[in-house]
């Protein structure tokens, strides 16, 4: 697919037929299977200074909290009781937790459940990446939000962006299922910059690929922007998904924010993956990267429910699986 034709797509105009082949892509890769993933999103403290998200370091006006070993454990007991088979551990950028504390909380995790394990911890020296593998994990998410180096300076300030995307390129080489992400309609982008991350992200040959709206947050630097159009997102979503047939990808709980019915329309996008957060009720909230992130008053055994329902209604099958992939890069 040619980058004009990328931006037409982006521009809408032909959302019916792009969705339809985004779906039969999906169908044609996965079968009628939607993975269900859980989150434990263990620390809201982070070192960085992202201009769009909350748990920024200078934002003193949101509540901070750790996670105990235990208390990550009981919450993955309570994710695999429920039947899923993937646990995501995230947090921000939090060097609390040093690589020799991670990887005993992914061993005692592999020690108790046949589950696979996904870190989403930012960046992490190699050794850090090399010893959580050894441990058993089997996944890391490492973002970039956009392919564009000097928008990301604008966006992550003080990062920098070839050491982000070399830290993505080791995952790949250590044998991880290695996924990255761009967050659509942030400040400054356009629809000709977002097609050249659509198209930079896909060469980098990745399993899991996910792409969500801008949602302001008003304790940002970006708070007074506008917010990301879901239906441009959903348009990212239906084109990597027919340029990346395997890759795991999800319907984003930003998506689920700001468009009514969000997660039903990722599905609709081919989206193949949906993600709930299993983060303990006390704490949960605090998780507070986007307004509305984690603000649902279910318990996850009921979330989860109500997912496998809508997936079911949809005619499709939510599945148990840990629903893995490993795209060629050959």
């Amino acid at each position: 697919m040619r980058r004009n034709e990328i931006i037409t797509l982006l521009q809408g105009g032909s959302d019916a037929s792009l969705f339809e082949m985004a779906r039969a892509q999906r169908v044609a890769s996965f079968g009628e299977e939607i993975y269900l993933r859980g989150i434990v999103e263990f620390s809201s403290h982070c070192r960085c200074r992202c201009n769009y998200c909350g748990l920024r370091a200078p934002n003193d006006q949101i509540h901070r909290y750790r996670l105990t070993p235990s208390e990550i454990l009981s919450a993955v007991d309570e994710l695999a009781a429920l039947g899923l088979a993937t646990v995501v551990l995230q947090g921000g950028e939090d060097p609390f937790y040093d690589m020799a504390s991670v990887g005993d909380i992914v061993s005692q995790v592999k020690r108790d459940h046949d589950i696979a394990v996904t870190l989403s911890l930012g960046e992490r020296g190699s050794d850090a990446f090399a010893h959580w593998r050894a441990c058993g994990a089997d996944r890391y998410l490492l973002k970039m939000e956009t392919m564009n180096e000097a928008l990301y300076g604008q966006f992550r300030p003080g990062c920098d962006f070839h050491r982000r995307l070399a830290g993505v390129r080791t995952l790949q080489t250590l044998g991880y299922e290695t996924g990255s992400g761009i967050i659509t309609g942030l400040p400054g982008m356009t629809l000709e910059t977002l097609a050249d991350d659509i198209l930079a992200i896909t060469a980098l040959k990745l399993d899991m690929i996910s792409a969500g709206p801008f949602v302001p947050h008003h304790q940002t630097p970006f708070g007074t922007q506008a917010g990301g159009d879901p239906r441009i997102a959903l348009r990212t979503m239906a084109i990597l998904r027919l340029l990346n047939p395997t890759a795991n990808i999800p319907a984003t709980s930003a998506l689920e924010i700001v468009e009514k019915e969000g997660r039903r329309q990722g599905i609709d996008a081919g989206a193949n993956v949906l993600m709930f957060s299993v983060t303990p009720e006390s704490v949960r909230k605090n998780y507070a990267i986007y307004p509305g992130k984690n603000q649902e008053t279910q318990s996850a055994a009921h979330t989860i429910t109500n997912a496998r329902a809508l997936i079911r209604g949809m005619g499709l099958i939510p599945s148990t699986s840990r629903g893995g992939v490993k795209v060629d890069r050959g």
